[in-house]
């Protein structure tokens, strides 16, 4: 079998200090921010060193014990999404709770900023939640208008880790936040937490151009995590994909061994004797 491979050859996305600035400065071209521009030069130069030494993560400590590389430096905010959501699971698993149902809405359209209007799917929403209620749940709303109209909430897209190799992509996802490029705002550490806990789940939405809306398809896209993904980002040395690869050929390797054990007639117990009976 060969070994790992990580394919490169796109063109590059590093900017120029000057265009960093150009574009780090749009989000204050409202003229209160005019008379704070020594200010705001700190504040770019600030930015522009976590981004040019790539600082995803500036807040991280040891990973510590239960992680296959106890002196990892581990992200604070993912440590954090993963204290809420095994929190969220005790809540799950606990009896004594009352069930839960999550109820998203899914449509984008909000009275808070245009078309300046609830949407039908909101009016669905709070039908369906106090019909729940008296049913005896606990609901939870999750209302992806939010989006685009509350500030600070934000789905990045997933960036599709799985298809790199698996244990690349981890749960909870850690691709996110990304503070040397500006990619904050990650909502999906607090939205993790609330399907975790849900007993049951509730998606309504509208069809947008033959397709379900921007805000829950990127939702959708982040939670893959949830099934399957890898709960130790030591194990890969964070998102290092040669890292990722190899656990996933030795993996693949194992079980070929394995199979070909049996057919031979040398394995005789499940996870025994997992020497190549060919080897190279």
């Amino acid at each position: 079998m060969t070994e790992a491979d990580v394919r490169k050859g796109m063109p590059p996305v590093k900017l120029s200090r000057e265009e960093f600035e150009r574009r780090y400065k749009r989000q204050f071209i409202d003229p209160a921010f005019a008379p704070l521009q020594r200010e705001l030069d700190a504040v770019v130069g600030a930015a522009w060193d976590a981004y040019s030494h790539s600082r995803k993560a500036p807040l991280t400590r040891k990973a510590g014990a239960g992680f296959s590389d106890p002196d990892y430096d581990i992200a604070v905010d993912w440590l954090d999404a993963r204290a809420n959501i095994l929190a969220a699971q005790r809540r799950h698993d606990d009896a004594q709770e009352t069930p839960r149902i999550l109820v998203i809405n899914g449509s984008a359209r909000s009275e808070h900023t245009c078309p300046g209007e609830m949407s039908k799917t909101w009016r669905l929403v709070e039908l369906a939640e106090s019909v729940f209620v008296e049913m005896g749940f606990a609901v939870d709303i999750l209302d992806l208008s939010r989006l685009a109209s509350e500030f600070g909430k934000t789905i990045h897209p997933c960036k599709s880790c799985v298809s790199t190799a698996m244990p690349l992509c981890h749960w909870p996802c850690s691709c996110y936040p990304n503070y040397s490029l500006g990619q904050t705002g990650n909502w999906m550490n607090e939205i993790y937490p609330l399907w975790v806990a849900a007993h049951g789940i509730l998606i309504v939405t509208p069809v947008n151009w033959y397709h379900v809306p921007s805000g829950l398809k990127a939702m959708i896209d982040r939670m893959v995590c949830a099934d399957g993904g890898n709960p130790d980002p030591t194990s890969t040395q964070g998102k290092k994909a040669d890292a990722a690869k190899a656990m996933e050929l030795n993996a693949a390797r194992a079980l070929g061994n394995a199979v070909r054990l049996a057919r031979s007639g040398c394995l005789q117990e499940p996870g025994t004797g997992l020497q190549d009976p060919n080897p190279k």
